[in-house]
């Protein structure tokens, strides 16, 4: 998790009174602020705490949208996929809209580019799930009852289940996204850390480049307000008997935060370094690895793109943001490659001596590599290129 928060109002120790100071609504004139816990993992790991004006329990009506399982596409054979996503149609909003493209028991892949920044709800919780969404393209104000916060293109926005939200767009018509549904929660890398808990030097981002909510954001209204709220397939709608972000103040370590691929801090060496030296979040069942601009190695002999390999034990995506990634032909940015196990991949033709002079790479991917074997959607196969498994012919 990041580092510990503080923001508003908060009592001297946790679960004793507190008082509210003057008049106002509250909630049935009791004068305290309501006292509310997140926890992930149960009570023995992180924690936030919460202070609301009125019980976050105050639900006036709840009613089942629908259950939706996802399906995988026929059953086809073993190869790689190449799924072309950059012109997928603008459809709904941000919560609706999302398109499923891969999944298993870990993670579900959407790739979203709504038409609208909202239809009929303003406030989404994920309520089963942590997601991380890697903003592609856009930028605005990520609201919750953690507060306010700024998002900006190449941004990872990591939020953490049972958080109310909504994205507030610049410009919708420039929204576009990747995001990654979590079922286990989303960490920092364990070697990335020392045993106090701060982020070790030498890793390749600190403290310094998460950032979170940076205000508070204090609506106090009493007046029913819809959520909608997912649970793994099943989709609920439901009434508040007023305004959920009531929040006066909060610390801890679980919140919405943001991290910037572009802060990333490539580990370079004299030849070829593996892939998890991009590791930038760890998940049960998957890791997301950032392949940043850097310096290619240095050794006179160095061979400066990535070995053929098989990865045997890992589904291996990667999500292109930008720039030429120099082993591969044919890719585009908002291109999506399945790389499954049990068959190599390695470099296109031609593109080994092409590198042999190279110093630096621009390019920008986000890498997902998943234990379990990976599903498609009917959605993905429709967006997929056929012949790239013959991409790798002369």
């Amino acid at each position: 998790m990041p580092y510990y928060l503080k923001i508003g109002e908060i009592p001297r120790k946790h679960h004793i009174w507190f008082h509210r100071n003057g008049e106002g609504p509250g909630y049935k004139n009791e004068g305290i602020y309501y006292e509310h816990v997140v926890t992930t993992e149960g009570f023995n790991e992180a924690f936030s705490i919460m202070y609301h004006l009125r019980p976050p329990t105050r639900v006036r009506n709840v009613k089942l949208l629908k259950c939706e399982e996802l399906k995988k596409a026929t059953d086809s054979p073993l190869r790689h996929h190449h799924l072309k996503t950059a012109n997928i149609p603008r459809n709904g909003d941000f919560y609706t809209g999302r398109i499923p493209i891969l999944f298993n028991q870990d993670v579900v892949a959407y790739r979203s580019r709504p038409e609208k920044a909202y239809d009929k709800f303003q406030y989404y919780r994920n309520g089963g799930a942590d997601e991380i969404i890697f903003v592609f393209k856009g930028g605005g104000t990520l609201e919750s009852v953690f507060g306010k916060q700024l998002y900006r293109a190449e941004d990872y926005i990591v939020i953490p289940r049972g958080i109310t939200y909504r994205l507030v767009p610049d410009n919708v018509e420039e929204e576009d996204y990747l995001i990654l549904e979590s079922v286990g929660p989303v960490r920092i890398p364990h070697r990335y850390m020392n045993k106090e808990g701060q982020i070790k030097m030498g890793s390749p981002y600190s403290e310094r480049d998460l950032h979170g909510p940076t205000e508070p954001l204090t609506i106090d209204k009493d007046e029913d307000t819809e959520i909608l709220v997912k649970d793994g397939p099943r989709w609920t709608q439901v009434t508040m008997a007023h305004h959920p972000f009531d929040v006066v103040g909060w610390d801890g370590y679980v919140y919405p935060f943001t991290f910037n691929a572009q802060d990333f801090e490539p580990i370079t060496g004299t030849v070829h370094q593996p892939p998890p030296i991009h590791q930038t979040f760890e998940i049960r069942g998957y890791v997301v690895c950032t392949f940043a601009p850097r310096m290619l190695d240095t050794h006179p002999e160095a061979v400066r793109i990535p070995w053929v390999h098989d990865n045997v034990e890992a589904d291996e995506v990667l999500f292109y943001v930008r720039g030429n990634f120099g082993s591969r032909r044919g890719i585009e940015p908002a291109s999506i490659t399945l790389h499954p196990r049990g068959i190599p991949h390695g470099p296109h033709p031609g593109t080994i001596m092409a590198s042999k002079n190279a110093t630096r790479t621009e390019e920008l991917a986000v890498m997902f590599d998943t234990q379990h074997t990976l599903e498609l959607t009917e959605q993905a196969v429709a967006l997929d290129d056929q012949k790239y498994p013959q991409s790798w012919l002369e």
